[in-house]
């Protein structure tokens, strides 16, 4: 895969995580800098880590198959694998300033 392709897959893929949201917060996961990473290999396989806000979050078991899922169901995504980590913890200086200013926070 070329590195037009796989930029313009990765936009397709931020585009569809701006429509995840953790329900107990009003602003999607990719504003909320839950994603730390998306890698794009060769074959169109897109493997995604990501945290949540806590380890105890209630969706914890909902959010990221979610995030899979909608991944995989891309035009020309392969696959998709969803790695859920702690490290960093997330915090809230990781959010957009879109966030920030969404949540009152600026």
């Amino acid at each position: 895969m070329e590195i037009a392709d796989k930029t313009a897959l990765e936009t397709k893929v931020i585009e569809v995580l701006t429509t995840c949201f953790d329900p107990e917060i009003p602003t999607n996961i990719y504003d909320l800098g839950l994603i730390y990473d998306i890698d794009i290999d060769d074959q169109a396989n897109v493997h995604t880590i990501m945290t949540l806000t806590s380890p105890s979050c209630p969706v914890a078991g909902i959010l990221p198959p979610e995030v899979e899922e909608k991944i995989r169901n891309i035009p020309g995504v392969s696959s998709s694998n969803v790695e859920v980590t702690w490290d960093p913890a997330w915090s809230k200086d990781m959010m957009s300033e879109a966030a920030q200013l969404e949540l009152g926070m600026m």
